[in-house]
């Protein structure tokens, strides 16, 4: 399976800040079996972000976008998703926010979304390392069957 992940921030875009969530899922994906085929840092500019989406999908079967899912009027990455995909799959951005409450109830700030485009499945992640890290462990729990019904294999 091939995965991309796309870190989506203005400061790291800029070099100002080490990029430490996208690092850390390229190597959880890459750990627990997946090939990293892109990845890449955008500032949070809306149409970017949806043509870097819409470019990849169709090439990888996982994105996973991490950064500009807060409150602030630079983050537009789930707006960009929304643009990006043709089917929501909003149980898993749910799922997500969960399994974070559980630790912190900052994750109910998450506006991240998630949907399919084609057959990639696109993922929002916060930028926090510390959210990266809890939304990677949940995500992990539910991406092996999601893949199979992606593929057709049934439920």
């Amino acid at each position: 399976m091939k995965a991309a992940v796309l870190t989506i921030s203005d400061s790291c875009f800029k070099g100002t800040r080490v990029d430490e969530s996208g690092e850390y899922i390229a190597q959880t994906l890459s750990h627990s079996g997946w090939e990293i085929a892109h990845k890449e840092i955008l500032p949070d500019e809306k149409a970017l972000i949806k043509e870097k989406l819409i470019h990849w999908a169709g090439f990888v079967d996982l994105i996973i976008t991490t950064g500009g899912t807060g409150f602030s009027s630079r983050d537009v990455t789930p707006e960009a998703t929304l643009e990006a995909i043709e089917r929501r799959a909003p149980g898993i951005s749910e799922f997500l926010r969960h399994e974070g409450l559980m630790k912190t109830p900052n994750a109910s700030l998450s506006r991240g979304e998630a949907g399919l485009r084609g057959k990639t499945l696109i993922v929002n992640l916060p930028g926090s390392l510390n959210a990266v890290k809890d939304g990677m462990e949940a995500l992990l729990k539910i991406l092996p069957h999601a893949m199979e019904m992606i593929a057709g294999k049934g439920h």
